[in-house]
């Protein structure tokens, strides 16, 4: 029998490769967006596309509103996207994001009586984030195994980060060879109604370096 899995899926280049690894390892993926007041929802029409390409069972979109807090460029409209990269941590750094997105779907699989969660996030091409380090997916894990009923019940959780140490053209060889299209993707920080990427914030530069330094052919496509 197929083993249930939930799988972070915003949409965008990482994420997409992460949901086919999953399938590909045989897992039944249920993968779960989460609208948390980022400046756009391409990515979020990104992520239905992407789960139904890549069969996904079922693809869930859950909200939570941090605009009300703020503190970052992503959701804060007084707060521009930075241009040029940054030294320390960027301004597009979301507090407690992947916190928030890996305790929902902590939640889920506990419902889906699933015992791993796959994430996208990357240490090497990232861009300064602290929870997208190696020592946070541990110490989560650490957490998430004494805060269920399913983990003290005997039946642990795993969270995969199949990504991590992987660079951006790693990262698209691999997905690449796996069948993703990447035309269908969201990566840019500002993209349009239409999921057109700017081409010159963070995102899409190691997204573009990421390109041409895999040799495959880049196909997202640019307002200008």
């Amino acid at each position: 029998m197929k083993k249930n899995a939930v799988v972070l899926l915003s949409g965008g280049l990482d994420s997409a490769t992460v949901l086919a690894m999953a399938c590909r390892q045989g897992f039944t993926c249920y993968a779960l967006s989460v609208d948390y007041g980022q400046r756009h929802h391409s990515e979020l029409a990104a992520a239905q596309r992407v789960a139904s390409t890549l069969g996904a069972k079922e693809h869930r979109v859950v909200s939570i509103d941090l605009t009300g807090f703020g503190g970052s460029a992503l959701t804060d409209n007084n707060i521009a996207v930075p241009q040029q990269a940054s030294l320390g941590i960027p301004l597009t750094y979301v507090p407690a994001r992947n916190t928030i997105m890996l305790s929902m779907a902590l939640a889920w699989a506990e419902v889906l009586q699933a015992q791993d969660i796959f994430i996208g996030v990357n240490a090497v091409d990232y861009s300064g984030y602290p929870d997208c380090r190696p020592e946070y997916i541990n110490a989560f894990e650490r957490m998430a195994n004494l805060a269920t009923k399913a983990a003290v019940e005997g039946h642990p959780l795993t969270i995969h980060a199949p990504l991590l140490n992987l660079s951006k053209a790693e990262i698209i060889l691999q997905g690449h060879a796996l069948g993703v299209d990447y035309a269908q993707t969201v990566s840019c920080y500002q993209a349009d109604e239409l999921g057109r990427a700017c081409g010159v914030c963070d995102s899409c530069r190691l997204r573009r370096d990421g390109f041409i330094s895999s040799g495959v052919a880049d196909t997202t496509i640019y307002r200008a």
